[in-house]
């Protein structure tokens, strides 16, 4: 009855106005209370033999140390009940010893026997618990109990346990490091786990012992790779950027050919102006890397682009640490073209806080300044808010200023002048240098900018003033002649400004270019000479220096004041001023004593000073991992990893093979040949594979015949909606097929309508296999045998298996007749391909009519190829008359560009109607924006009069309408000509169902999405009509439609393969409405404009 009356006296009085709150803690002074005692009913209840006072005891316990009260004092009294038999009870008390058992350790030694017995509890939870409370106890003399639990709970039944020993095994290596070759034999057993619960503790204990110890991950990188998704958030972090060092020494830098032409290319421009032994050494190197780059073509290891395509769904994850670890698996990991697909998912975490908005912005920045047209569709998203916190705000002007280009930075200058309004100071100036290095950066807008910050030298704010002076400073200091006036200006300012940095600038100013202003700057010299005690030790400094150099240029004036500034300063506070007079005095006016430096005091103090570059603060980041502590600190934070290097040789990739006993290979194989024959309709619901099957099945894929046949199966249909890449295996069939360019239009053999109807079975069950399977099979198949492709051909086949969802029946018909002679068939011989013809001599106009907006899977029938070049709209290039005789003009004749599947295709037709022979035409002094690239024609060596010749070149636009500029050459003269794309000619059509259609564009909504409403021109309100003109205006592919009053239409962009579909439905009296859904904005604007002139006109 006492502990009952005590438990109510307790929880009546918790509540009583007089009663002070925290009278059990010395530190509040309760100790004078009456009231310190508080705990002793609290010690009663649980000394009870009452399990129901137990538990209300604990749980007000537990409660207080939740709100961060002192409960240590119980610790005698809870201790008592690890051993009580109500699983209630026991889970709160193991709670609270973990909150206390380092503090109290003396006290959790003498219960350790009961801890060694909840080990072997039948709850699981209690069993975790336990080993928790365990490892908690810092006292290196249990460490081998400690040692023993850890090993057996490793084996444990339960994956709660497993998890909670993996959590044990940092704790233990911290407290003892030499323990760490039994600790790594546990982590090595773990990692082989296959569940989910554990693989992100596993890891994590992995990177704090041993993370140098990468063998151990090996056998257990594909199992990592498939389980990623169904991971919980926080183990997704760890994995990721344990796999991404772990890919950086295992495979070859994807984008190593790209690197090694550019280095080549950096290196010739900056040694231009070096001597010629030098040029000579670089011109080697770069023919060794071209070589290099022929001789070994990079082919993408099937386990790194696993782990690729398993991340790419965490873009969307809801937790922003996910999303910032794969995207700098991607910037470290992806070739440069996959790597945009981090961008729209960055954007989207700055809606986020501001906090997430800060570490996402500092990404950011890095990432602009090497892959900057990745974040170019989304400048708006970087605009800055009235109420960004300032550092956001600052960030955001960084990512502005590296987004800048000449097509964009009329409106950045536009959001500047906005900013400079702000009353926050310190995002005012930063403003003013960002202005600074958008001036500096892109040589158009440099006057114009000069000008908008002299503009504001007249406005009130000091500070703002200040800062401009500092940039305009900079600025002119590349082009000072011009500028004369604008150094006058600044000299006046010097009566009002008094920011010390500011004055200092303009004294700077006038001192270098005194010649320019040779009236001004003595004035200025006499006025600074007056307020010279009163000035800052930085414009001190510079009035010794501009003294100096007016004594050199002009001494008849300033002689007497110069000796008068040097005097105040040799008896100034400051050492650094008095030992700057004294230098310049033995330097500028020389004495008997004076050394031989006064000969060349002028080359001293008036020699040509380098303009400043105005550098990115992000500049030199890249090389702390992004999204790490180090990258956010820019300095090397504790317990960092540095990111390796590549590899210059590939690693063997046998390493990670799994072994599997030879009875499992077989079993798994048929049960798989049963499955196949026995849902051939019903795989889209059932084919979902779970995590454990997708780790499974490289297992049992890794024998050579079974996983190519597999491969080969999955890879003929379409491949699901959900993949993006194709399988490693497709691209190695497809690339072969492309090399021996043999194309089959006729069945090879002649089947019976059974062996039909088995094809058309299988292929609809290819079609609906799931992600998982085929990307494993055809990986580990592709790790098996060695490409020999191309880097360009591989790149192309991604490319348009990309671009096509769906593969045409009939094709694939004769795919997968070839694919089954592979699987059982094996000792039939291939039927021999026919002789190459060439297209146009065997299509006739119905065939071609028929073929018409399918997308085969040879690219020689695809649809562009089928489109004559006749009806394209054609160019003038070269007048006749500019020409001498030779005109030129260029069509896009939207054929694939054989070499390169990134370029465009541009036919010109050349006529000389001159009466001499035109000779050695070729192209020479291209001219590119960045990224943009010309593959030439092969040069024509004559061309007679009134002759004509037609030739192909190709040009990668890098998905913008920005001309190429070149020079078009003869054996006499040169003519300096460009090709500008339309917009629609930037893209490629695909052929798509329409679902796909929907699903598509349902995703590319919002500002992806632009409207227009339009009436009709009179001749196009028929349904022929509307078609024949968009797709004479964008090189698009029509999508099937049910409803008779809508047009769609499909493409993607040549380079990026970013999908475009546009949307014409038409309305009553000619109304009507064109919606153009585009990845890319900029690209979309444009679109809508072109397609509008054509409808309408």
């Amino acid at each position: 009855m006492s502990a009952s009356s005590a438990f109510n006296d307790e929880k009546g009085g918790s509540s009583s106005v007089g009663e002070p709150e925290y009278g059990h803690d010395p530190a509040s002074g309760g100790i004078f209370s009456s009231d310190y005692k508080r705990h002793d009913d609290l010690k009663e209840m649980l000394d009870s033999n009452k399990d129901s006072l137990k538990l209300e005891a604990m749980k007000r316990i537990v409660a207080m140390i939740a709100r961060g009260k002192n409960a240590s004092d119980l610790f005698p009294a809870v201790v008592k009940n690890v051993a009580c038999k109500n699983i209630e009870v026991k889970k709160l008390v193991y709670v609270y010893l973990v909150r206390y058992a380092e503090e109290q350790q003396d006290l959790a030694l003498l219960s350790i026997s009961t801890f060694q017995r909840g080990l072997k509890d039948p709850n699981q939870l209690i069993r975790a618990s336990a080993l928790r409370v365990l490892s908690s106890i810092r006292v290196t003399i249990i460490v081998p109990i400690m040692m023993l639990a850890i090993k057996e709970a490793a084996s444990d039944m339960s994956p709660y346990v497993r998890k909670t020993a993996a959590h044990a095994i940092p704790k233990l290596y911290s407290l003892d490091p030499e323990q760490k070759d039994q600790l790594i034999e546990v982590i090595e057993k773990l990692l082989a786990d296959k569940t989910t619960l554990v693989a992100g503790s596993v890891v994590m204990a992995f990177e704090e012992v041993c993370p140098e110890r990468i063998d151990l991950i090996h056998k257990n990188y594909r199992k990592l790779c498939n389980l990623l998704i169904d991971v919980e958030e926080w183990g997704q972090v760890v994995i990721i950027n344990m796999l991404t060092r772990y890919a950086r020494t295992q495979f070859l830098n994807p984008n190593i050919n790209e690197s090694l032409l550019e280095e080549g290319g950096e290196k010739t421009f900056y040694g231009s102006d070096d001597d010629e032994d030098e040029d000579e050494e670089e011109k080697e190197k770069k023919a060794e890397a071209a070589a290099m780059a022929k001789r070994k073509p990079y082919v993408m290891d099937p386990d790194h682009r696993l782990l690729l395509r398993n991340t790419k769904p965490l873009l969307q994850s809801r937790n922003a640490a996910v999303v910032m670890a794969v995207a700098q698996l991607y910037f470290h990991l992806a070739p440069k073209a996959e790597v945009g697909v981090i961008a729209k998912a960055l954007v989207r975490l700055l809606r986020s806080h501001s906090e997430v908005q800060y570490v996402v912005l500092q990404n950011v920045a890095t990432m602009t300044i090497k892959r900057r047209g990745m974040f170019e569709p989304y400048l708006k998203s970087f605009y800055i808010r009235s109420t960004d916190p300032t550092q956001i705000k600052i960030l955001k002007l960084e990512v502005l200023t590296n987004l800048a280009n000449e097509t964009n930075i009329s409106t950045i200058l536009r959001e500047f002048q906005t900013y400079i309004k702000s009353m926050d100071k310190d995002f005012v100036a930063a403003t003013i240098q960002a202005i600074g290095r958008c001036a500096t950066n892109i040589g158009e807008v440099r006057d114009t900018c000069l000008n908008g910050l002299v503009q504001l030298l007249s406005n009130r704010d000091e500070l703002v003033v200040a800062e401009s002076v500092v940039v305009i400073k900079k600025l002119l200091q590349m082009q000072p002649e011009k500028h004369s006036d604008i150094i006058k200006h600044m000299a006046k300012l010097t009566d009002n400004i008094q920011v010390p940095m500011a004055r200092a600038s303009i004294l700077w100013l006038i001192g270098e270019y005194c010649e320019h202003v040779p009236k001004i700057a003595p004035d200025v010299l006499r006025k600074m000479a007056k307020s010279f005690t009163n000035e800052e030790d930085i414009v001190k400094l510079q009035i010794l220096n501009l003294a100096a150099k007016l004594y050199l240029t002009n001494s008849k004036q300033t002689k007497l004041l110069t000796q008068y500034v040097l005097n105040l300063a040799k008896y100034d506070q400051n050492y650094d001023i008095r030992d700057r007079a004294r230098f310049i005095r033995q330097l500028i006016v020389p004495t008997e004593k004076s050394g031989a430096l006064s000969k060349y005091a002028k080359k001293l103090f008036l020699a040509l000073k380098p303009a400043p570059v105005l550098e990115s603060p992000f500049k030199d980041r890249d090389h702390f991992q992004l999204g790490s502590l180090s990258h956010l600190l820019n300095a090397k934070a504790g317990g960092y990893q540095e990111l390796p290097d590549w590899p210059e040789a590939a690693p063997d990739p046998s390493v990670r093979n799994v072994e599997v006993p030879e009875w499992t290979k077989c079993s798994s194989r048929e049960k798989r040949k049963e499955k196949k024959v026995e849902k051939p309709f019903y795989s889209d619901s059932e084919g979902e594979s779970g995590p454990t099957e997708s780790a499974d099945s490289e297992s049992y894929s890794s024998s050579g015949s079974e996983s190519g046949s597999r491969s080969g199966e999955s890879g003929s249909g379409s491949e699901s909606e959900e993949s993006e890449e194709p399988s490693e295996s497709e691209e190695e069939e497809d690339n072969k097929e492309k090399k021996k360019k043999k194309i089959e239009f006729k069945k090879p053999v002649q089947e019976s309508e059974s062996e039909e109807e088995e094809r058309k079975s299988k292929q609809r069950k290819s079609d609906s296999e799931s992600e998982s399977d085929e990307d494993d099979e055809s990986d580990s198949e592709s790790s098996q045998s060695e490409s020999e492709d191309s880097e360009s051909e591989v790149e192309a086949r991604k490319k348009k298996k990309t671009a096509e969802s769906k593969a045409n029946p009939k094709p694939v018909k004769k795919d997968s007749k070839k694919e089954m002679s592979l699987l059982d068939l094996d000792d039939f011989e291939p039927a021999p391909s026919p002789q190459v013809t060439p297209v146009s001599s065997f299509l006739s106009n119905s065939l071609v009519t028929d073929l018409e907006g399918l997308s085969l899977s040879d690219s020689v029938l695809s649809p562009m190829a089928i489109s004559p070049c006749s009806a394209q709209k054609s160019y003038e290039l070269l007048h006749r008359i500019t020409g001498e005789g030779l005109s030129v003009e260029y069509c896009f004749s939207r054929q694939p560009f054989g070499a390169d599947a990134n370029m465009v295709a541009v036919q010109m037709q050349f006529s000389n109607s001159a009466t001499a022979d035109a000779k050695n035409l070729h192209i020479e002094d291209v001219k590119l924006q960045s990224g943009m690239r010309v593959k030439e024609f092969p040069e024509i060596d004559l061309l007679p009069p009134g002759e004509s010749a037609t030739a192909v070149m190709g040009i990668d636009f890098c998905d913008s309408t920005q001309a190429a500029n070149f020079q078009l050459c003869t054996h006499t003269r040169k003519f300096f000509v460009s090709i500008q794309p339309p917009v629609g000619e930037l893209m490629k059509p695909v052929f798509m169902t329409e679902n796909e259609f929907k699903k598509e564009q349902g995703q590319l909504m919002g500002m992806n999405e632009i409207t227009e409403k339009l009436t009709l021109d009179g001749k196009c309100r028929n349904e022929h009509t509307i078609v024949q003109r968009v797709t004479a205006a964008a090189n698009l592919s029509r999508v099937p439609c049910g409803s008779d009053k809508e047009c769609r239409f499909a493409g993607r962009t040549v380079t990026s393969g970013s999908l475009v579909l546009v949307t014409v439905a038409t309305k009553e009296e000619g109304g009507a409405q064109l919606t153009v859904n585009c990845e890319k904005m900029v690209i979309g604007t444009m679109l809508v404009k072109d397609i509008l002139l054509a409808l309408t006109q």
